[in-house]
């Protein structure tokens, strides 16, 4: 079986190298053990392989057939033995992850450092700001993503719930009045933080429905800090992640409103590219973040 893989794997890597010379000098076989491989695996198939001339080298049709499950066996043999020792070795070297900004300082940072506590030798690179990534473009490890997983070419896994908070100062509720229902805010001031799902349509639920409604206001800001101080100063309503919006409720700075009518089931979100095989240092993480945000819960 040893000598079939090898004479496989000779056969897919002078194709992949261009030739015999190539390969032979990518991989540090000879030329001749190369062509001895691969000559003896089409004895051994009865049919030939690869045409061979002085200038190129090309497959026959059952040549690129063959070289279509091979090359494919091979991938997912090295798959496996990575896997493997990933996950008998040590998580190490650079991992880049992507988050919002104001979740990874606020909420993010302590997990993610108590990951680097743990496995000393991972580098970090933690990318904080308020845009989408593109993973495979960016060279993105891992993203943390507060939402419902949309793009088909990723992979999440669910790290914790999350919440928002509806809410505005005592002032401004005792100037303009309490909402009593979600259509109420049509005709109250609202602070549009451009980063929520929906911008200016502010989606509610009621019985067990999921209902719109187009909000409009003094401010539009693409940063939830900067709409939170525009709702302690009195300038309107705003929806608010939970852990940016609790510490102001805390404070008597912010007063919740229509509780009963707020969505749930938004979630953390550890989310990776499709690979057959994924890097021990990323498992390793997000297995660390599940039981992070599961000793400390998100508020």
């Amino acid at each position: 079986m040893t000598q079939d893989l090898s004479r496989i794997r000779a056969f897919v890597q002078v194709f992949d190298s261009g030739g015999f010379s190539a390969a032979a000098r990518q991989y540090g076989r000879s030329k001749a053990l190369l062509s001895k491989y691969v000559t003896d695996l089409e004895d051994y198939l009865g049919v030939r392989l690869m045409n061979r001339t002085t200038r190129r080298l090309s497959l026959t049709e059952a040549g690129e057939a063959y070289y279509r499950e091979a090359s494919g066996l091979l991938q997912q043999l090295d798959d496996l033995d990575a896997t493997i020792a990933d996950q008998t070795a040590e998580p190490r070297g650079l991992l880049r992850v992507s988050a919002p900004r104001n979740f990874g300082e606020s909420t993010l940072a302590p997990a993610i450092f108590a990951y680097l506590s743990k496995f000393p030798k991972v580098t970090l690179d933690l990318r904080l700001e308020d845009r989408y990534v593109d993973l495979v473009d960016e060279g993105i490890d891992v993203a943390l993503r507060i939402s419902t997983l949309a793009d088909s070419s990723l992979i999440a896994r669910k790290i914790a719930d999350m919440h928002v908070v509806m809410g505005a100062s005592p002032d401004f509720i005792k100037r303009v009045g309490t909402p009593t229902h979600p259509e109420d805010l049509r005709h109250l001031p609202c602070i549009v933080d451009v980063n929520l799902q929906g911008q200016s349509n502010w989606r509610f639920t009621e019985d067990g429905k999921t209902i719109s409604v187009p909000v409009s206001g003094p401010v539009r800001v693409n940063s939830p800090l900067a709409a939170r101080k525009a709702a302690i100063m009195g300038l309107g309503f705003v929806v608010l992640p939970s852990y940016l919006a609790e510490p102001a409720v805390q404070s008597g700075e912010l007063v919740p409103v229509l509780a009963d009518y707020l969505p749930t089931g938004q979630t953390l979100q550890a989310v990776y590219p499709h690979r057959r095989h994924l890097a021990g240092k990323v498992r390793a993480l997000i297995d660390h973040l599940v039981e992070w945000f599961a000793i400390h819960p998100v508020h």
